[in-house]
């Protein structure tokens, strides 16, 4: 399927989609070409039920997983080979809905309190201090450091989107010792590799190696530091809507499962059997 997935390479660059996603969509195009043998321009979409059926009962794979393969089935016959895709013959699974982990600041303090490299420690510090994804720590420049305005400008972020968030003071400190130390000139955290920014999986060992030994007992990621972020803001008061901007969220609702995590916000609702006039006692049960 060489040129049928050039075609759809050139589709998606042009819809301006990330190289993340170009590379996944194509690779669930090509196992979905493998497992019946031939390009999907002579596969039937009737038989799309029928591996994603194959993907969740033989494979086990994840909801997310499953997911991606209903998109990118769907842009490749809806887009790149010009077809009509009914959702009633064809439906998307219903995504889980899972509340994410978040750590206490205590907890991110005694993470922190046990990375040995400054870089790390640097690279955890500004993820936590203005919410970040991974994907945007490592690809910040020197520049996007704005001491005087103690923001964090982040280029491209996911959607392809461009914000500012906090520096933080504690985080500003941390990222002077680092400059004075290592004095990056291009990317804010570089590579070993000349002209490469620090590799993810570096990053997200230290965080890991740092947890350990905090014997923290949560199945965190460097991820969680991003939830703690957003987590603790509400719970100092902060705004969702200013919370929503800050993390580069689209829609308001994805900032809305923060509410479930908040301890504060928790704590301020009142249950209705205390919203009773008159304060009354059950009777005691008879024996």
């Amino acid at each position: 399927m060489g040129k049928l997935r050039d075609k759809m390479k050139m589709d998606m660059e042009l819809k301006n989609f990330s190289k993340k996603s170009i590379k996944t969509y194509l690779f669930c195009v090509k196992r979905f070409a493998a497992y019946y043998g031939k390009s999907p321009e002579n596969i039937d979409q009737n038989v799309i039920k029928d591996f994603l059926y194959y993907l969740l009962k033989e494979k086990k794979s994840s909801q997310a997983t499953i997911n991606q393969s209903y998109s990118a089935l769907k842009f490749l016959y809806e887009t790149t080979l010009g077809r009509e895709w009914d959702p009633v013959k064809i439906p998307r699974s219903r995504r889980e809905k899972k509340l994410p982990i978040v750590m206490s600041k205590g907890e991110v303090r005694a993470v922190f309190s046990l990375v040995d490299n400054l870089k790390h420690l640097a690279i955890l510090a500004t993820i936590y201090s203005g919410g970040l994804r991974i994907s945007e720590a490592i690809n910040l420049k020197v520049t996007d450091i704005d001491s005087q305005r103690m923001t964090i400008r982040v280029s491209q972020g996911k959607g392809h989107k461009d914000r500012y968030t906090l520096l933080g003071e504690q985080a500003l400190r941390i990222l002077r010792s680092y400059w004075k130390k290592d004095r990056p000139k291009d990317w804010l955290f570089p590579s070993p590799k000349p002209g490469q920014p620090i590799c993810q999986s570096t990053v997200q060992k230290a965080f890991k190696e740092a947890l350990v030994k905090t014997k923290i007992q949560k199945k965190a990621t460097v991820h969680t530091l991003r939830h703690s972020f957003a987590t603790h803001l509400l719970e100092a008061g902060t705004d969702l809507h200013y919370i929503q901007q800050l993390m580069g969220h689209s829609s308001p609702s994805v900032t809305t499962v923060y509410l479930h995590v908040a301890r504060k916000v928790l704590t301020k609702v009142v249950s209705p059997i205390d919203l009773m006039e008159e304060e009354w006692k059950p009777k005691t049960p008879e024996k």
